[in-house]
Protein backbone atom coordinates (compact mmCIF):
# COMPACT_ATOMS: atom_id res chain seq x y z
CA UNK A 1 0.00 0.00 0.00
CA UNK A 2 1.11 3.54 -0.84
CA UNK A 3 2.40 5.68 1.79
CA UNK A 4 0.60 8.67 2.60
CA UNK A 5 3.11 11.24 0.58
CA UNK A 6 2.76 8.42 -2.16
CA UNK A 7 -1.06 8.78 -1.92
CA UNK A 8 -1.01 12.51 -1.89
CA UNK A 9 1.48 12.51 -5.19
CA UNK A 10 -0.96 10.53 -6.78
CA UNK A 11 -3.82 12.67 -6.14
CA UNK A 12 -1.97 15.41 -6.94
CA UNK A 13 -0.75 14.03 -10.56
CA UNK A 14 -4.52 13.40 -11.23
CA UNK A 15 -5.25 17.10 -10.35
CA UNK A 16 -2.61 18.24 -12.73
CA UNK A 17 -3.77 15.94 -15.71
CA UNK A 18 -7.08 17.73 -15.22
CA UNK A 19 -5.77 20.94 -15.37
CA UNK A 20 -3.94 20.35 -18.38
CA UNK A 21 -6.74 18.53 -19.80
CA UNK A 22 -8.90 22.06 -19.32
CA UNK A 23 -10.41 22.20 -16.23
CA UNK A 24 -10.84 25.32 -14.35
CA UNK A 25 -10.74 23.98 -10.84
CA UNK A 26 -10.16 20.13 -9.30
CA UNK A 27 -9.91 17.59 -6.47
CA UNK A 28 -9.08 14.35 -6.43
CA UNK A 29 -9.62 11.83 -3.05
CA UNK A 30 -7.34 8.56 -3.80
CA UNK A 31 -8.30 5.41 -1.43
CA UNK A 32 -6.62 1.99 -0.67
CA UNK A 33 -7.42 -0.52 1.79
CA UNK A 34 -6.31 -3.82 2.67
CA UNK A 35 -8.31 -6.24 4.86
CA UNK A 36 -7.75 -9.91 6.11
CA UNK A 37 -10.60 -11.60 7.84
CA UNK A 38 -11.09 -14.95 9.47
CA UNK A 39 -14.79 -16.42 10.48
CA UNK A 40 -15.48 -19.98 12.34
CA UNK A 41 -18.43 -21.53 12.57
CA UNK A 42 -18.72 -24.51 15.20
CA UNK A 43 -15.42 -24.54 15.95
CA UNK A 44 -14.57 -25.17 12.28
CA UNK A 45 -12.62 -22.78 10.20
CA UNK A 46 -15.78 -21.69 7.49
CA UNK A 47 -13.99 -18.67 6.00
CA UNK A 48 -10.87 -17.01 4.94
CA UNK A 49 -10.97 -13.38 3.15
CA UNK A 50 -8.03 -10.79 1.68
CA UNK A 51 -8.97 -7.92 0.39
CA UNK A 52 -6.82 -5.14 -1.63
CA UNK A 53 -8.23 -2.22 -3.29
CA UNK A 54 -7.34 1.12 -4.61
CA UNK A 55 -9.57 3.79 -5.70
CA UNK A 56 -9.27 7.31 -7.44
CA UNK A 57 -12.08 9.91 -7.62
CA UNK A 58 -11.88 13.22 -9.78
CA UNK A 59 -14.02 16.37 -9.68
CA UNK A 60 -13.62 18.81 -12.50
CA UNK A 61 -15.12 22.40 -12.51
CA UNK A 62 -15.71 23.72 -15.98
CA UNK A 63 -17.38 27.61 -15.22
CA UNK A 64 -20.03 26.25 -13.01
CA UNK A 65 -20.47 23.37 -14.85
CA UNK A 66 -19.36 20.21 -12.99
CA UNK A 67 -18.64 16.57 -12.99
CA UNK A 68 -17.37 13.67 -11.37
CA UNK A 69 -15.36 9.98 -12.53
CA UNK A 70 -13.63 7.50 -10.82
CA UNK A 71 -11.81 4.56 -11.86
CA UNK A 72 -9.38 1.54 -9.90
CA UNK A 73 -7.30 1.59 -12.87
CA UNK A 74 -4.30 4.07 -12.02
CA UNK A 75 -2.10 3.40 -14.98
CA UNK A 76 -1.22 6.83 -16.77
CA UNK A 77 -2.72 5.90 -19.69
CA UNK A 78 -6.14 5.51 -17.94
CA UNK A 79 -5.68 8.57 -15.72
CA UNK A 80 -4.94 10.78 -19.05
CA UNK A 81 -8.43 9.40 -20.15
CA UNK A 82 -10.12 9.31 -16.91
CA UNK A 83 -9.27 13.55 -16.98
CA UNK A 84 -10.50 14.06 -20.72
CA UNK A 85 -14.02 12.14 -20.07
CA UNK A 86 -14.49 14.20 -16.80
CA UNK A 87 -13.96 17.63 -18.98
CA UNK A 88 -16.24 16.47 -21.51
CA UNK A 89 -18.61 15.08 -18.62
CA UNK A 90 -18.65 18.88 -17.26
CA UNK A 91 -19.32 20.56 -20.62
CA UNK A 92 -22.66 19.20 -20.61
CA UNK A 93 -23.48 18.99 -17.54
CA UNK A 94 -26.18 22.20 -16.44
CA UNK A 95 -25.11 25.30 -14.96
CA UNK A 96 -24.76 25.27 -10.75
CA UNK A 97 -24.17 28.53 -9.03
CA UNK A 98 -23.35 26.86 -5.83
CA UNK A 99 -20.33 24.58 -7.17
CA UNK A 100 -16.87 25.13 -6.53
CA UNK A 101 -13.90 23.86 -4.52
CA UNK A 102 -13.88 24.79 -0.76
CA UNK A 103 -12.55 28.80 -0.27
CA UNK A 104 -8.92 29.10 -0.33
CA UNK A 105 -8.95 30.89 2.60
CA UNK A 106 -10.56 28.64 4.80
CA UNK A 107 -8.03 25.51 3.90
CA UNK A 108 -6.51 23.85 6.19
CA UNK A 109 -2.61 22.63 6.14
CA UNK A 110 -0.21 20.26 7.64
CA UNK A 111 1.12 19.94 10.17
CA UNK A 112 -1.99 18.07 11.59
CA UNK A 113 -2.72 16.55 14.86
CA UNK A 114 -1.69 12.95 15.96
CA UNK A 115 -5.22 11.17 15.93
CA UNK A 116 -3.29 7.81 17.07
CA UNK A 117 -4.90 6.04 14.53
CA UNK A 118 -2.24 3.83 13.37
CA UNK A 119 -1.61 0.54 14.96
CA UNK A 120 2.01 -0.83 14.26
CA UNK A 121 0.50 -4.71 14.89
CA UNK A 122 -0.40 -6.61 12.48
CA UNK A 123 -2.20 -9.99 13.39
CA UNK A 124 -1.82 -12.95 11.95
CA UNK A 125 -4.21 -15.20 10.02
CA UNK A 126 -3.93 -17.61 13.10
CA UNK A 127 -4.21 -14.85 15.55
CA UNK A 128 -7.19 -14.12 13.81
CA UNK A 129 -8.90 -17.07 13.38
CA UNK A 130 -7.87 -18.58 17.73
CA UNK A 131 -9.75 -14.90 18.30
CA UNK A 132 -12.97 -15.79 16.37
CA UNK A 133 -12.91 -19.23 18.47
CA UNK A 134 -12.33 -17.74 22.13
CA UNK A 135 -15.26 -15.43 21.20
CA UNK A 136 -17.18 -18.43 19.19
CA UNK A 137 -16.30 -21.03 22.51
CA UNK A 138 -17.40 -18.23 24.94
CA UNK A 139 -21.07 -17.35 23.27
CA UNK A 140 -21.45 -21.26 23.21
CA UNK A 141 -21.05 -21.91 26.41
CA UNK A 142 -23.97 -19.50 27.56
CA UNK A 143 -26.57 -21.82 28.65
CA UNK A 144 -29.43 -22.08 26.55
CA UNK A 145 -27.51 -21.35 23.09
CA UNK A 146 -28.21 -23.96 20.72
CA UNK A 147 -26.23 -22.90 17.78
CA UNK A 148 -24.36 -20.83 15.80
CA UNK A 149 -24.14 -18.00 13.00
CA UNK A 150 -20.29 -17.95 13.49
CA UNK A 151 -18.07 -15.59 14.66
CA UNK A 152 -15.39 -13.36 13.11
CA UNK A 153 -11.98 -11.57 13.54
CA UNK A 154 -10.37 -8.55 11.37
CA UNK A 155 -7.86 -6.54 11.06
CA UNK A 156 -7.28 -4.13 8.45
CA UNK A 157 -5.69 -0.50 7.02
CA UNK A 158 -6.59 2.09 4.77
CA UNK A 159 -5.07 5.26 3.50
CA UNK A 160 -6.80 8.29 2.20
CA UNK A 161 -5.55 11.14 0.23
CA UNK A 162 -7.12 14.84 -1.16
CA UNK A 163 -5.58 17.44 -3.58
CA UNK A 164 -6.82 20.20 -5.09
CA UNK A 165 -6.16 22.87 -7.52
CA UNK A 166 -5.87 25.61 -5.45
CA UNK A 167 -3.29 24.35 -2.68
CA UNK A 168 -4.48 21.93 -0.53
CA UNK A 169 -3.21 18.54 -0.23
CA UNK A 170 -2.97 15.96 2.35
CA UNK A 171 -3.53 12.34 3.57
CA UNK A 172 -3.86 10.18 6.63
CA UNK A 173 -3.96 6.33 7.55
CA UNK A 174 -5.86 4.46 9.98
CA UNK A 175 -5.93 0.61 11.01
CA UNK A 176 -9.20 -1.61 11.99
CA UNK A 177 -9.56 -4.56 14.34
CA UNK A 178 -12.61 -5.99 14.74
CA UNK A 179 -14.30 -9.13 16.83
CA UNK A 180 -17.82 -10.16 16.57
CA UNK A 181 -19.96 -13.56 17.47
CA UNK A 182 -23.84 -14.05 16.75
CA UNK A 183 -25.82 -17.09 17.80
CA UNK A 184 -28.75 -19.15 18.27
CA UNK A 185 -30.68 -19.89 21.17
CA UNK A 186 -33.85 -22.18 21.85
CA UNK A 187 -34.83 -24.97 19.75
CA UNK A 188 -38.08 -25.13 16.82
CA UNK A 189 -40.16 -21.73 16.37
CA UNK A 190 -38.91 -20.37 19.40
CA UNK A 191 -35.43 -19.31 18.36
CA UNK A 192 -34.17 -16.67 18.87
CA UNK A 193 -30.87 -14.92 17.60
CA UNK A 194 -28.68 -12.03 19.12
CA UNK A 195 -24.77 -10.72 18.11
CA UNK A 196 -22.00 -8.65 19.99
CA UNK A 197 -19.29 -6.58 17.93
CA UNK A 198 -16.80 -4.68 18.57
CA UNK A 199 -14.40 -2.80 16.38
CA UNK A 200 -11.14 -0.02 17.28
CA UNK A 201 -8.08 0.81 15.47
CA UNK A 202 -5.99 -0.30 17.90
CA UNK A 203 -6.24 -4.10 18.98
CA UNK A 204 -5.53 -3.56 22.49
CA UNK A 205 -8.39 -1.44 22.61
CA UNK A 206 -10.62 -4.33 22.05
CA UNK A 207 -11.90 -6.36 24.84
CA UNK A 208 -11.17 -10.13 25.05
CA UNK A 209 -12.55 -11.98 22.97
CA UNK A 210 -14.34 -14.84 25.17
CA UNK A 211 -16.36 -11.51 26.61
CA UNK A 212 -17.48 -10.71 23.43
CA UNK A 213 -18.72 -13.75 22.79
CA UNK A 214 -20.00 -13.89 26.38
CA UNK A 215 -21.81 -10.94 25.62
CA UNK A 216 -23.31 -12.45 22.09
CA UNK A 217 -24.67 -15.57 24.38
CA UNK A 218 -26.12 -13.96 27.44
CA UNK A 219 -27.92 -11.24 24.98
CA UNK A 220 -29.18 -14.29 23.12
CA UNK A 221 -30.54 -16.09 25.71
CA UNK A 222 -32.37 -13.11 27.40
CA UNK A 223 -34.82 -12.91 24.36
CA UNK A 224 -35.72 -16.68 24.51
CA UNK A 225 -39.83 -17.04 24.81
CA UNK A 226 -40.64 -13.13 24.47
CA UNK A 227 -44.14 -12.07 24.98
CA UNK A 228 -46.32 -10.03 23.22
CA UNK A 229 -47.60 -6.62 25.01
CA UNK A 230 -50.71 -4.96 24.41
CA UNK A 231 -49.39 -1.66 24.15
CA UNK A 232 -50.88 2.37 24.84
CA UNK A 233 -49.15 5.59 25.42
CA UNK A 234 -45.76 4.73 27.60
CA UNK A 235 -42.54 5.52 28.51
CA UNK A 236 -39.65 3.68 26.47
CA UNK A 237 -35.98 2.97 27.54
CA UNK A 238 -33.69 2.74 24.61
CA UNK A 239 -30.85 0.55 25.22
CA UNK A 240 -27.17 2.38 24.19
CA UNK A 241 -27.34 -0.10 21.57
CA UNK A 242 -30.06 1.94 19.69
CA UNK A 243 -29.71 5.21 22.21
CA UNK A 244 -27.21 6.15 19.31
CA UNK A 245 -30.06 6.42 16.38
CA UNK A 246 -32.09 9.44 17.68
CA UNK A 247 -28.72 11.07 17.14
CA UNK A 248 -28.33 9.96 13.83
CA UNK A 249 -32.01 11.05 13.04
CA UNK A 250 -30.81 15.04 14.62
CA UNK A 251 -27.70 14.47 12.18
CA UNK A 252 -29.57 13.81 9.27
CA UNK A 253 -31.66 16.74 9.91
CA UNK A 254 -29.07 19.55 10.48
CA UNK A 255 -27.26 18.53 7.04
CA UNK A 256 -26.73 21.23 4.49
CA UNK A 257 -28.67 19.37 2.22
CA UNK A 258 -31.85 18.87 4.00
CA UNK A 259 -31.89 22.57 4.73
CA UNK A 260 -30.89 23.37 1.14
CA UNK A 261 -33.54 21.06 -0.14
CA UNK A 262 -36.26 22.49 2.75
CA UNK A 263 -37.15 18.74 3.43
CA UNK A 264 -35.76 18.60 6.93
CA UNK A 265 -38.42 18.52 9.88
CA UNK A 266 -35.90 20.99 11.77
CA UNK A 267 -35.91 23.06 9.19
CA UNK A 268 -36.99 26.24 11.02
CA UNK A 269 -35.84 25.00 14.73
CA UNK A 270 -32.06 26.80 14.43
CA UNK A 271 -31.30 27.92 17.86
CA UNK A 272 -34.65 26.57 19.42
CA UNK A 273 -34.86 24.45 22.59
CA UNK A 274 -34.98 21.26 21.13
CA UNK A 275 -33.84 18.70 24.24
CA UNK A 276 -34.28 19.62 27.94
CA UNK A 277 -31.76 22.36 29.42
CA UNK A 278 -28.28 20.33 30.23
CA UNK A 279 -28.55 18.13 27.26
CA UNK A 280 -25.44 18.34 25.45
CA UNK A 281 -24.27 16.69 21.80
CA UNK A 282 -20.91 17.14 20.81
CA UNK A 283 -19.19 15.95 18.07
CA UNK A 284 -15.20 15.91 18.01
CA UNK A 285 -13.33 15.12 15.28
CA UNK A 286 -10.17 15.09 16.50
CA UNK A 287 -10.44 12.29 19.54
CA UNK A 288 -7.57 10.20 19.55
CA UNK A 289 -8.45 7.09 18.50
CA UNK A 290 -11.36 7.89 17.92
CA UNK A 291 -13.31 5.43 14.77
CA UNK A 292 -14.44 8.80 13.09
CA UNK A 293 -11.39 10.96 13.74
CA UNK A 294 -9.66 12.79 10.80
CA UNK A 295 -7.72 15.73 10.63
CA UNK A 296 -9.47 17.36 7.69
CA UNK A 297 -12.63 17.12 6.18
CA UNK A 298 -13.70 16.20 2.58
CA UNK A 299 -12.84 19.51 0.89
CA UNK A 300 -9.81 20.36 2.65
CA UNK A 301 -11.24 21.90 5.72
CA UNK A 302 -10.23 21.74 9.19
CA UNK A 303 -11.87 19.20 11.31
CA UNK A 304 -12.81 20.58 15.50
CA UNK A 305 -14.75 19.95 18.15
CA UNK A 306 -18.49 21.51 18.25
CA UNK A 307 -21.51 21.40 20.38
CA UNK A 308 -24.78 20.18 18.18
CA UNK A 309 -26.69 20.72 21.20
CA UNK A 310 -25.74 22.80 23.85
CA UNK A 311 -28.24 23.39 26.54
CA UNK A 312 -30.47 21.59 24.61
CA UNK A 313 -30.43 24.24 22.33
CA UNK A 314 -29.85 23.38 18.57
CA UNK A 315 -26.35 25.45 17.38
CA UNK A 316 -26.57 24.98 13.88
CA UNK A 317 -26.40 23.21 10.07
CA UNK A 318 -23.70 21.21 9.55
CA UNK A 319 -22.35 22.43 5.83
CA UNK A 320 -20.06 21.61 2.80
CA UNK A 321 -18.89 24.68 0.59
CA UNK A 322 -21.64 24.15 -1.86
CA UNK A 323 -24.91 24.09 0.27
CA UNK A 324 -22.56 27.01 2.61
CA UNK A 325 -23.21 29.29 -0.16
CA UNK A 326 -26.42 28.21 -0.87
CA UNK A 327 -27.37 29.53 2.69
CA UNK A 328 -25.06 32.85 2.88
CA UNK A 329 -23.14 30.96 5.61
CA UNK A 330 -19.54 29.24 5.71
CA UNK A 331 -18.79 25.86 5.54
CA UNK A 332 -18.69 23.93 8.59
CA UNK A 333 -15.01 21.80 8.05
CA UNK A 334 -17.82 18.85 8.16
CA UNK A 335 -17.60 17.66 4.32
CA UNK A 336 -17.87 13.92 2.91
CA UNK A 337 -16.01 12.33 0.29
CA UNK A 338 -16.93 8.42 -0.98
CA UNK A 339 -15.43 7.24 -4.17
CA UNK A 340 -16.96 9.77 -6.26
CA UNK A 341 -19.70 12.60 -6.79
CA UNK A 342 -19.81 15.80 -4.86
CA UNK A 343 -19.50 15.87 -1.04
CA UNK A 344 -21.70 14.78 1.30
CA UNK A 345 -21.91 16.08 5.13
CA UNK A 346 -20.27 13.50 7.91
CA UNK A 347 -19.67 13.88 11.34
CA UNK A 348 -16.91 12.76 13.73
CA UNK A 349 -17.12 11.52 17.08
CA UNK A 350 -20.76 12.66 18.27
CA UNK A 351 -21.73 11.61 21.97
CA UNK A 352 -24.43 13.13 24.33
CA UNK A 353 -23.50 14.31 27.58
CA UNK A 354 -24.26 11.19 30.64
CA UNK A 355 -27.01 12.23 32.98
CA UNK A 356 -26.71 11.64 36.49
CA UNK A 357 -29.50 8.93 37.08
CA UNK A 358 -28.65 4.93 37.19
CA UNK A 359 -30.49 2.75 34.73
CA UNK A 360 -32.35 1.31 37.10
CA UNK A 361 -33.00 5.02 38.35
CA UNK A 362 -34.30 6.51 35.08
CA UNK A 363 -37.44 3.11 35.15
CA UNK A 364 -38.18 3.46 38.58
CA UNK A 365 -41.37 4.82 38.72
CA UNK A 366 -42.28 3.07 35.20
CA UNK A 367 -45.48 0.99 35.94
CA UNK A 368 -45.74 0.04 32.77
CA UNK A 369 -43.51 0.49 29.58
CA UNK A 370 -40.59 -1.41 27.18
CA UNK A 371 -36.76 -1.46 27.12
CA UNK A 372 -36.17 -1.77 23.73
CA UNK A 373 -32.54 -3.55 22.77
CA UNK A 374 -33.31 -3.70 18.86
CA UNK A 375 -34.86 -1.72 16.19
CA UNK A 376 -36.37 -2.66 12.74
CA UNK A 377 -37.21 -1.03 9.49
CA UNK A 378 -36.59 2.21 8.41
CA UNK A 379 -40.31 4.31 9.60
CA UNK A 380 -38.91 7.60 9.96
CA UNK A 381 -40.22 10.81 7.84
CA UNK A 382 -37.51 13.23 7.49
CA UNK A 383 -39.82 15.57 6.10
CA UNK A 384 -42.39 15.92 9.45
CA UNK A 385 -40.26 13.85 11.99
CA UNK A 386 -42.58 11.31 11.99
CA UNK A 387 -41.44 8.31 13.97
CA UNK A 388 -42.61 4.75 13.83
CA UNK A 389 -40.36 1.55 13.89
CA UNK A 390 -40.52 -2.06 14.77
CA UNK A 391 -39.05 -2.94 18.06
CA UNK A 392 -38.09 -5.90 20.31
CA UNK A 393 -36.67 -5.77 23.74
CA UNK A 394 -37.98 -6.06 27.61
CA UNK A 395 -41.20 -5.08 29.17
CA UNK A 396 -40.89 -2.87 32.11
CA UNK A 397 -43.57 -3.82 34.97
CA UNK A 398 -43.09 -1.26 38.38
CA UNK A 399 -40.01 -0.47 37.67
CA UNK A 400 -38.39 -3.29 36.80
CA UNK A 401 -37.46 -5.61 33.37
CA UNK A 402 -40.40 -8.31 33.13
CA UNK A 403 -39.61 -10.70 30.55
CA UNK A 404 -39.03 -10.47 27.02
CA UNK A 405 -41.31 -9.17 24.13
CA UNK A 406 -41.11 -8.81 20.76
CA UNK A 407 -43.13 -7.90 17.14
CA UNK A 408 -44.40 -4.34 18.70
CA UNK A 409 -43.61 -1.02 17.39
CA UNK A 410 -42.61 2.12 18.68
CA UNK A 411 -43.99 5.34 17.43
CA UNK A 412 -44.16 9.48 18.10
CA UNK A 413 -42.83 12.27 16.32
CA UNK A 414 -39.18 13.31 16.70
CA UNK A 415 -39.27 16.63 17.98
CA UNK A 416 -41.87 15.31 20.77
CA UNK A 417 -39.11 12.85 21.31
CA UNK A 418 -36.58 15.26 21.87
CA UNK A 419 -38.00 17.56 24.06
CA UNK A 420 -39.25 14.05 26.23
CA UNK A 421 -35.32 12.61 26.54
CA UNK A 422 -33.55 11.97 29.52
CA UNK A 423 -29.97 10.37 29.45
CA UNK A 424 -28.72 7.79 32.10
CA UNK A 425 -25.16 8.07 33.67
CA UNK A 426 -23.80 4.97 31.92
CA UNK A 427 -22.25 6.52 28.79
CA UNK A 428 -19.52 4.47 27.01
CA UNK A 429 -16.48 5.22 24.81
CA UNK A 430 -16.22 2.55 22.23
CA UNK A 431 -18.52 3.52 19.24
CA UNK A 432 -18.40 6.05 16.45
CA UNK A 433 -21.75 7.45 18.04
CA UNK A 434 -21.85 7.14 22.27
CA UNK A 435 -25.35 7.41 23.84
CA UNK A 436 -26.33 6.77 27.44
CA UNK A 437 -29.13 4.76 27.92
CA UNK A 438 -32.44 7.07 27.01
CA UNK A 439 -35.88 7.34 28.42
CA UNK A 440 -38.47 8.93 26.14
CA UNK A 441 -41.85 9.98 27.80
CA UNK A 442 -45.33 9.92 25.72
CA UNK A 443 -44.49 7.23 23.39
CA UNK A 444 -47.66 5.44 21.60
CA UNK A 445 -46.52 1.34 22.01
CA UNK A 446 -48.47 -0.81 19.80
CA UNK A 447 -48.18 -4.59 19.80
CA UNK A 448 -51.03 -7.09 19.97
Amino acid sequence: MLTADEACDRARDLVERARKAGADAADAVYGASSAEGIQVRLGKLEDVERSESEHIALRVFVGRRSASIGSSDLSGAALEELAARAIDMARAAPEDAYAGLAPEELLTHAPWPDLDLCDSHEPSPEALRDKAREAEDAARAIAGVTNSDGASASAGRGTVALATSHGFAGAYSSTSHSISASVVGGEGGGKQRDHAWRQAHHAADLPPAAEIGAQAGERTVARLDPGRIKGGAMPVILDPRVAGTLVSHLIGAISGAAITRRSSFLLDKLGDQLFAPGIRVHDDPLARRGLRSRPFDGEGLATAPRDLIADGRLTGWLLDSASARQLGSAPTGHAARGGGGAPSVSVGNLHMDAGTLTPAELMADIADGVYVTELIGQGVNAVTGDYSRGASGFRIVNGELAGPIAEFTVAGNLIAMFAQTTPANDLEWYRAINVPTLRIDGMTVAGE
